[in-house]
């Protein structure tokens, strides 16, 4: 699939209106196959961080086999269906891969992948040091990573799991 380069932007604060009209056409389109209301994640979800100008929305499902048919509803949507990790998600763009404003992810519901991207979203939005440290990481590698994003994305890695793995143990140490 061809892609537009990374540009990372100061944050827009039309982003969350942007997401909460998309959800009201996701959920109404989709609400056959949803397990829960659809979450902003990535970047644009979090107040003040810099971020590519995509909103990034993942949808509950029950699980992957049983929301196949929501690829159809999806794509008459104007979303683009790919199979990036078709074993964990269904996954789209919209418009185009060359002009991305959404990335929609129908993720199930009890997945590692949805309860990853929810801590993640949650630690940065209450930690302005974690944000400030993560806005910085990504100019940098968006600079240095401008027409890859698989290399982009996986450059990210290191980080999230280490924010993944410090929000795990603060839970338990909250739970004792």
């Amino acid at each position: 699939m061809p892609e537009q380069a990374i540009e990372i932007v100061d944050y827009s604060p039309h982003w969350p209106a942007l997401f909460a009209s998309e959800r009201e056409l996701l959920r109404s389109a989709l609400s056959a196959w949803l397990a829960g209301m659809p979450e902003h994640i990535g970047s644009t979800a979090v107040p003040g961080l810099a971020a590519k100008p995509v909103i990034d929305i993942m949808a509950p499902v029950r699980s992957l086999k049983e929301s196949a048919a929501a690829i159809d509803a999806a794509v008459a949507l104007g979303y683009l269906y790919y199979p990036y990790k078709a074993d964990e998600m269904h996954w789209f763009c919209k418009p185009d891969p060359l002009a991305r404003t959404h990335h929609l992810h129908l993720v199930p519901l009890d997945s590692q992948r949805w309860r990853d991207h929810i801590a993640f979203r949650e630690a940065l939005r209450a930690d302005a040091s974690l944000r400030s440290a993560y806005e910085s990481l990504k100019r940098s590698l968006a600079e240095l990573h401008r027409d890859d994003r698989e290399a982009y994305t996986a450059a990210k890695g290191p980080f999230i799991r280490q924010v993944l793995q410090q929000h795990a143990l603060a839970g338990e140490q909250t739970e004792k």
